[in-house]
């Protein structure tokens, strides 16, 4: 199969490569979309231990299985996989199992490219009407879906005034996951005034540049995670309420601790989104209840290299590009 290889910082080599091993109990899965995520920037920048070159990144995917009883199912793709009987599984928070692993990551390589294989459990049935580009963005989505979910069963009093750090596809989907979850009034920050734009005209959410000191909101979801998001975060929660972060641009530096303290604010860490949310993503995704999902650009797997290289130069408006595999005669 073809596949877009990560062969070392900022390069990516579009290569021959073997067929997935598919193990008992596992699905082959044709990919039909796969999106760039921050993680595999952070692995293509070479800022990721835990993804070492050469390796296929990529885990944000939706396609159709091939094969066996299920051969044809339109399927998004769960890349979390899990033991399910340690007492985080167990107790419903399989995204802290000890055992975890992800596509993109050793032992199981990713999703940039024409097939990958996952465990049945991790594949969830995408209805006839539904199209895959929507389906696609069911993993970025489940982890704002997840940050909101904690952060506002966290919350001290009634919470209706979200602010929402980063507009990508993880700040996109917080805020998208906090309407759909009952916050009437979300505001997204994006410095980039061209994704700016597009979040304002194209996705029709309410974007600033940088929040007022005026304004404390309820919720803050942080889908950045620097020092400086988070130093922001800090001062645009009011007294009593919440900071989910999602983010992992880097480790340290930003909380206001003090005030933090004083104010009796709760920090809650969020790590990508337990089997149930990545459920509940999906179905909100075929209700409708987060919109259109029409904001994804979408390019060839074999440019992917440049993909990534527009992203690294700050060039792309649209919060998530979606490569498609070209689909060889031999695939078809």
């Amino acid at each position: 199969m073809k596949a877009l290889v990560y062969t070392g910082p900022e390069s990516l080599e579009y290569l021959d490569v073997p067929d997935p091993d598919v193990a008992s109990g596992e699905q082959l899965i044709r990919i039909t979309y796969v999106g760039i995520c921050g993680s595999d920037m952070h692995a293509y920048l070479g800022h990721d231990d835990r993804r070492p070159a050469p390796l296929i990144l990529g885990h944000e995917v939706a396609g159709e299985i091939v094969g066996g009883t299920r051969h044809g199912e339109r399927v998004t793709v769960n890349p979390l996989v899990t033991c399910g009987t340690c007492p985080a599984c167990r107790d419903g928070r399989d995204n802290l199992c000890p055992e975890r692993q992800i596509i993109s990551m050793p032992p199981r390589e990713g999703g940039f490219a024409e097939l990958v294989a996952m465990p049945d459990s991790n594949l969830v049935t995408v209805p006839d009407d539904v199209s895959l580009t929507k389906a696609a963005l069911a993993e970025p989505i489940a982890c704002g879906w997840h940050a909101a979910r904690l952060s506002l069963a966290a919350l001290s009093g009634a919470g209706d005034k979200a602010l929402v750090l980063g507009g990508g596809a993880i700040g996109l989907g917080a805020a998208l996951s906090l309407r759909a979850q009952g916050v009437g009034n979300v505001m997204i920050v994006e410095p980039n005034p061209a994704r700016r734009a597009y979040l304002i005209n194209h996705c029709g959410q309410t974007v600033t540049n940088h929040p007022t000191n005026e304004t404390l909101f309820d919720l803050v979801i942080d889908g950045v995670g620097y020092a400086t998001t988070r130093a922001t975060a800090s001062a645009c929660v009011r007294p009593g309420g919440v900071i989910g972060h999602i983010g992992l641009g880097e480790d340290t530096g930003g909380l206001d601790i003090r005030r933090m303290t004083l104010q009796e604010i709760n920090f809650i860490g969020t790590y990508t989104y337990t089997a149930e949310d990545f459920l509940q993503t999906a179905q909100a995704i075929y209700d409708g209840r987060l919109g259109r999902l029409d904001w994804a650009e979408i390019r060839p797997l074999s440019a992917g290299a440049e993909a990534f290289s527009d992203i690294r130069r700050g060039v792309v408006a649209a919060p998530k590009i979606l490569l498609r595999p070209e689909i060889t005669p031999e695939r078809i």
